[in-house]
């Protein structure tokens, strides 16, 4: 009993950072520690960085399903269908926890939210309009992940379009950065269709930097991975689940949290209160002040929940004894 309340009063925001911390070392400089994860990881470890410790399942998915039809509906399949098999295991282990923890463009944006606050910037939010209308955008991005590359495949759209997302992407261009490669600071002029979908991944990036100075977890809005996490959540083995009966609609958890979703704190009927907009970073949880309102459970066994105790001494209330 005294571990597991050790466990919920713990500060969730100093070890967030230091998961973020390790992760991003082992995404960005993996190579250089001859770790390799794969390239079917659920995050955007970006394969235009040389060194990294495991590959954006998006690029590879993109090539595999711009081959011709006749051979991506033959055996072929197989490896299509192997390597959404290995994304989807790593995915079902930490759900959108891969957001919240792992993802490095996710920790960047965190990095430049610490930075803004250190210069006492106020940050801007969404209003409940805008908010529901730019969670939309990360579907259509998944579609261009998608759909694009099957056009392709059957002869709709030019071989150029292939991998189209990666080249808009803002980890293309940023993530290199961090093992001194700036090469994908260039727009090609090669072909119309290469100079827009470059011209756009340039854009996208300054946009980033921007974006995610004035409003917290600015890209995770127009997110495709993120669209795809949500849509494979119900298999994963951790949830984030709440208790209606013990929410007091005090608003904390919204008030923290960096995504804006009202329905953590508004919604008392849902029991699995994860959505797509969340990035499971559990500062709902640690924020709120009713015993077991919200809890994160791994298959049917609690791990971390919210507690009286946990909030007080979150807040300072307590000594720590």
């Amino acid at each position: 009993m005294k571990i597991r309340d050790k466990i919920n009063k713990i500060d969730i925001r100093k070890f967030r950072f230091w998961i973020q911390l390790f992760f991003f070392i082992i995404f960005i400089y993996g190579g250089y520690l001859a770790i390799d994860l794969g390239r079917e990881m659920p995050i955007f470890s970006c394969g235009y960085n040389d060194e990294n410790g495991g590959m954006c399942y998006f690029m590879p998915l993109q090539h595999q399903l711009a081959r011709n039809w006749d051979r991506l509906f033959s055996m072929a399949s197989i490896g299509v269908l192997t390597g959404f098999l290995t994304f989807l295991a790593w995915f079902i282990i930490f759900n959108k926890a891969w957001c919240g923890y792992i993802c490095p463009l996710g920790t960047m944006q965190d990095w430049i939210t610490s930075l803004r606050k250190f210069f006492k910037i106020p940050y801007s939010t969404y209003t409940q309009s805008q908010f529901e209308k730019l969670k939309k955008i990360k579907y259509i991005f998944l579609v261009i992940v998608v759909i694009f590359p099957l056009m392709i495949g059957a002869g709709l759209l030019s071989g150029e379009w292939r991998a189209a997302f990666c080249k808009m992407c803002p980890g293309r261009v940023i993530t290199p950065m961090f093992v001194g490669d700036f090469s994908q600071w260039y727009i090609d002029f090669s072909s119309k269709t290469a100079m827009f979908l470059t011209a756009f991944g340039i854009t996208f990036t300054i946009l980033f930097f921007v974006g995610s100075f004035i409003k917290k977890r600015f890209f995770c809005f127009f997110c495709p991975m993120s669209a795809m996490h949500y849509i494979f959540s119900p298999f994963a083995l951790l949830r984030l689940k709440k208790d209606g009966l013990k929410c007091t609609k005090c608003g904390d958890c919204y008030r923290v949290c960096d995504m804006q979703i009202k329905d953590i704190a508004d919604d008392v009927t849902s029991k699995n209160i994860l959505r797509d907009d969340c990035i499971f970073c559990l500062k709902c949880v640690g924020a709120c002040p009713e015993e077991d309102a919200l809890k994160v459970d791994i298959v049917k066994w609690t791990i971390f929940k919210s507690t009286k105790g946990g909030f007080a001494k979150r807040m300072g209330f307590e000594d720590d004894k």
